[in-house]
């Protein structure tokens, strides 16, 4: 199954019970505008470097198309339509005044020097400025960019259009960023987990943590859980995992990672893999690293209590249904990893109003939109008898199908 495929999948389960006409499914379900370009690079050793790149823009009835930007092998079309609809679903979800996008280049950056990925950036800028802007599509960072790269972004539109700062968030909080923006994803699922062990009888402190990812989401998230203390007994990255089960110095991994750039060789745990992490005896179980983790065989053999899904589209159709079966309750990803997209809202709406927020209003502002959004969602699937994330679903696409409604076709 392809990713858009298994999008769509969660998508028709909540429009069933809509009882959505197949025009207005169609309607829903179809991106507005699907964009590949050819990006052509001098490369350091002064060959000519191809590269693809896309942008998806799926729906944008509630506003400007929003989604992030990844530089990764994997990118691909059907990559970018999956994202760009979890993208729209995800805004209607928690309420802000977007539509969904999503992009990227098909390219290794781990391959590829700073510079190159510069060039990259301007360039793909140049091929994509007619399509993107403030009150257009406002593209944000994803896996393999940062803020800097924003910065270029910015700048580089900046050439055709003028100083427009909302053309993109996530950018540096020195060039007109905004406090919290590069921890409001990794802040958010911590939240999210707090809510759901709450409803479930828990609280995080005590409770036991793994989590598939180490980046930025994932190192965020491990952070504010273990301040609440909670015990994080198991992370990972693309290079190894690691085990403790008196739990691990968040802390101290933090500095072993600056240095080596990998959480592998760490003395505050022992070795361990991927695999074992997915299947390990936790209270909350958190995929924070690529899509597609979750298939049959693997939903089978987890024996968390609890899963939040900080990473984007991490479990498959047929997984979910094994999760639903045992019993094992999911806060689905448009919801638990959606803080991100909600501070970038809030930068955007600071670069509009040329003012600054504090962090305390910021992630104040961040905590309510979540726990609002998430106590919606759990008393809806507690009513209707649904999943949590069948829920999350429904919610949206009544918002997103009811701003077609009242805006005519």
């Amino acid at each position: 199954m392809q990713a858009f495929e298994a999008t769509s999948h969660y998508f028709d389960q909540a429009a069933k019970l809509l009882d959505l006409s197949d025009n207005i499914r169609t309607l829903l379900i179809t991106p507005d505008r699907e964009v590949r370009v050819e990006v052509v690079i001098e490369m350091d050793s002064g060959r000519i470097g191809n590269f693809i790149g896309y942008r998806v823009q799926h729906d944008n009835a509630r506003g400007p198309f929003k989604g992030g930007l990844r530089y990764h092998p994997l990118v691909d079309e059907d990559e970018a339509r999956s994202l760009a609809s979890l993208m729209t679903w995800k805004t209607a979800l928690v309420d802000i005044p977007f539509g969904g996008a999503k992009g990227g280049i098909n390219c290794d950056p781990t391959k590829i020097s700073r510079g190159e990925i510069e060039r990259l950036t301007r360039r793909f800028t140049e091929k994509i400025h007619d399509v993107i802007g403030p009150v257009k599509d406002i593209p944000a960072p994803d896996m393999g960019t940062d803020a800097q790269v924003m910065a270029w972004i910015m700048n580089e539109y900046g050439k055709y259009a003028g100083f427009n700062p909302a053309v993109v968030t996530g950018k540096p909080v020195e060039l007109h960023g905004s406090a919290g923006r590069e921890a409001a994803t990794g802040y958010g699922v911590a939240i999210v987990a707090r809510e759901m062990l709450s409803e479930l009888g828990r609280t995080i402190g005590g409770s036991t943590v793994a989590i598939q990812g180490f980046g930025n989401v994932g190192g965020f998230t491990a952070r504010y859980l273990a301040k609440e203390g909670a015990k994080v007994v198991a992370v990972s990255d693309a290079y190894g995992a690691l085990f403790n089960p008196e739990g691990i110095d968040v802390a101290a991994l933090d500095r072993h990672v600056a240095a080596t750039r990998k959480v592998v060789g760490f003395e505050g745990a022992r070795p361990t893999t991927n695999e074992e992490l997915l299947r390990m005896d936790v209270d909350v179980l958190i995929p924070a690293a690529l899509g597609g983790v979750f298939d049959k065989s693997t939903a089978e053999a987890v024996r968390a209590r609890l899963i939040v899904e900080a990473a984007n589209s991490p479990t498959w159709p047929e997984a979910d249904e094994v999760f639903n079966a045992r019993g094992i309750p999911v806060v689905p990803d448009i919801l638990a990893n959606a803080g991100g997209v909600i501070v970038s809202y809030f930068e955007w709406v600071q670069n509009l109003q040329n003012f600054k927020w504090p962090l305390e209003q910021i992630q104040r502002e961040e905590e309510k939109k979540l726990v609002d959004a998430f106590h919606d969602i759990h008393d809806l699937a507690r009513r209707k008898k649904i999943s949590m994330r069948t829920a999350a679903f429904y919610r949206a696409i009544a918002r997103v199908g009811r701003a077609h409604a009242l805006a005519g076709i």
